[in-house]
């Protein structure tokens, strides 16, 4: 049973995710927040394993919200999905880089909305999807590109490239197939970089990769 809390501060959209999840037989909503300090308490509370964070909210905002999360060790299994519209994209990258695992605009499909809680639920991040990579190439090519980072000495050649296609947003079985590798050596890949990072998931190996000018904004590696 993937358990969700619902962290937004309009009754209305809390109760419209509570009817969409509730009808699901794996997915149980175990609590809901009107604001980004609630959403924190009730979080360490009830140790839900997806919030369903709105990105704007009184008293503390999404973004700070998610930053508390993932910095707070009693939440490692805590995965933040960030809420947002269109018109609030600037705010993508930063809730990236603060740990959330992914983003949903708040007009998605029913099916899209239960399919991310799946996804992200089981560890994976909402990378693939193409607007999500579009989005963090915008905004990671606003500022000068940087130099590679020191954290990336520890990653052998192989991590590397294995890092390069998980921000180009393929899969470990895309991995394996380009690479010439099992699945479960491509999962293992990536689990080493997570551990030699120190990051929580996929969506963080993204943002490092940008950031460490792995990937130039604007193009996607072959």
């Amino acid at each position: 049973m993937i358990r969700v809390l619902l962290a937004d501060d309009q009754t209305l959209v809390r109760a419209g995710f509570r009817s969409i999840l509730s009808d699901e037989d794996d997915v149980e909503v175990v609590g809901e927040a009107p604001n980004g300090t609630a959403a924190v308490q009730r979080a360490r509370e009830l140790k839900p394993d997806v919030v369903l964070m709105d990105i704007r909210m009184p008293d503390l905002d999404g973004l700070e919200a998610t930053r508390r999360i993932a910095r707070d060790p009693r939440l490692e299994g805590v995965k933040v999905i960030i809420l947002t519209t269109f018109d609030l994209d600037d705010y993508v990258y930063g809730a990236l880089r603060a740990g959330a695992s992914g983003f949903l605009v708040k007009d998605t499909e029913p099916a899209e909305l239960i399919h991310a809680v799946r996804v992200v639920a089981r560890g994976d991040a909402l990378i693939a999807p193409s607007i999500t990579r579009r989005l963090i190439a915008e905004f990671a090519g606003r500022v000068k590109r940087p130099e590679p980072g020191p954290e990336l000495n520890a990653l052998t050649e192989r991590e590397r490239e294995v890092m390069a296609l998980v921000a180009a947003g393929s899969s470990n079985d895309e991995i394996a197939a380009q690479l010439v590798l099992s699945p479960a050596t491509a999962k293992t890949h990536v689990s080493r970089i997570m551990t030699k990072l120190s990051v929580r998931d996929r969506a963080q190996l993204v943002i490092i990769a940008y950031e460490a000018g792995m990937i130039t904004p604007g193009w996607l590696t072959p």
